[in-house]
């Protein structure tokens, strides 16, 4: 099932609403746990001392004073806190007011009328809320030992509390329902603050996506936003460059596909149409198909470079071995040219792990290359020292144009006297993925350094 998608604002509003309702209703809860454990524990207080004091004096026959004279000894006294007084009546068993004692009595009429209106009266009745006219109050029944028929209602009025409590919970309600419309309007405000950057670099995405790689500036408050911007730009610059790469690439393919193709088409209708030399228009086509051949072999590993089978992996192979296979290929076409080969190798093999077409491809393109500008002589070195394998190939030839050398191993990049542009990157696209590098200089000649790291290692595609 596909994952709902809320806008960015609506996430955020209920971010906001549930955590302020959470904190508000945990701030309510604790309260009234707190009032209301509070309250009943106060009340307990005044019930005991009221309760404890009228037994003992009726036990006494109800005529002794307090030592102070001021009132009854049952008189449990105001709490501080909560304003709760503790009171008493004596009701009859058909829970009929017989004295109102030290409390009020109206009160006592309401509490005789609840009890006789379905609520028996009864000495098991201990710390029961009651609700009446005047209030609401917390109650306790203790037998009356004077009189045996009779019953100690002692009573706690908190509805003073209970209402300070019930204005309590309606200001939380009151801020809660404020906190929910601040919520919508922070919700709103920072959505915007992130929908809008948002918004902009989706459409900055969209143009990339349409081909405009144009840089664009931004102004976002937000770090974290202002890198992403960056960054875009960065990658728009990249899709900028390999665009226009791969533009070029299409010209110069084109061109270079061209050009064979058109002396083919000539020399094969010169022989339809008996105006050409067949033998020699023939060996023309067989060059320029060899010609067109090894450009699309070229082509074609370029695609494949990085991408071989498992079994292709590459293992340690001595790049002595390898550079006199090449040297052995290519030493006809050396000869047909005057040219000899002067070797400096270690004793010792110089291993590095390589795969084998690789290796043999990078030292033949640089060796192609040599024998093409060479005046007489090629000279190979091969040998390993602290930061790994090291070959070089140099040519006694004229060297590298200071033009061309910062641009000789751009794809198609062709040099004086260049074949079609593809040897060289070749030969930086196989060092790079072995995370070796290629260096070319003039020194009496060109000169192709190639050195691979010192630890074995695999390549990186």
């Amino acid at each position: 099932m596909t994952a709902r998608r809320w806008p960015i604002r609506t996430r955020i509003l209920l971010t906001l609403i549930v955590l302020t309702s959470l904190i508000l209703l945990s701030v309510a809860v604790t309260f009234n746990l707190f009032i209301r454990g509070y309250v009943h524990s106060r009340a307990s207080e005044q019930l005991d001392s009221i309760l404890s004091g009228v037994v003992a004096e009726r036990r006494g026959g109800g005529t002794r004073k307090p030592p102070n004279g001021r009132g009854r000894r049952f008189d449990g006294g105001q709490d501080k806190l909560t304003g709760v007084r503790g009171s008493a009546v004596l009701l009859d068993g058909a829970c009929n007011i017989r004295d109102a004692l030290n409390g009020d009595r109206e009160i006592g009429e309401e509490l005789s009328d609840y009890f006789a209106s379905g609520h028996a009266v009864s000495d098991t009745i201990r710390k029961k809320t009651v609700d009446l006219d005047s209030g609401t109050y917390i109650v306790s029944v203790a037998r009356d030992p004077a009189q045996s028929d009779a019953y100690v209602v002692c009573y706690v009025d908190v509805t003073a509390i209970q209402a300070f409590t019930r204005t309590v919970n309606i200001v939380l309600l009151g801020v809660i329902l404020s906190a929910w419309a601040l919520s919508v309007l922070l919700s709103r405000w920072i959505a915007r603050s992130f929908a809008e950057p948002i918004q902009d670099l989706s459409a900055f995405a969209g143009e990339i996506g349409r081909g405009d790689f144009q840089r664009r500036a931004f102004r976002f408050h937000d770090e974290e936003f202002s890198r992403l911007a960056e960054a875009m730009n960065r990658m728009a610059e990249e899709l900028q460059k390999a665009n226009r790469k791969q533009e070029t690439f299409f010209q110069n393919v084109s061109h270079e596909l061209r050009t064979p193709l058109t002396s083919i088409r000539g020399n094969a209708e010169g022989i339809v149409y008996g105006i050409m030399n067949p033998e020699v228009s023939g060996k023309i086509i067989l060059a320029e198909a060899d010609r067109l051949g090894g450009f699309v072999e070229d082509l074609l590993y370029l695609s494949r470079l990085g991408k071989a089978a498992p079994e292709e992996e590459a293992q340690p192979v001595d790049l002595r071995d390898t550079l006199s296979l090449c040297v052995s290929e290519q030493r006809a076409e050396a000869e047909r040219r005057g040219l000899s080969f002067a070797f400096d190798f270690d004793a010792d093999p110089v291993l590095f792990a390589i795969r084998e077409r690789d290796a043999r491809q990078l030292f033949g393109n640089l060796l192609s290359n040599a024998i093409r500008y060479a005046a007489a002589e090629i000279r190979l070195s091969c040998h390993a020292d602290a930061s790994g394998a090291v070959v070089r190939i140099a040519d006694d030839g004229p060297g590298i144009a200071p033009d061309d050398l910062p641009r000789i191993f751009e794809r198609f990049y062709k040099g004086a006297g260049g074949k079609h542009g593809i040897g060289l990157s070749i030969v930086k696209s196989v060092a790079d993925i072995y995370r070796g590098a290629v260096t070319a200089e003039n020194d009496n000649g060109a000169a192709f350094t190639v050195r691979f790291p010192g630890k074995a290692e695999r390549p990186t595609a």
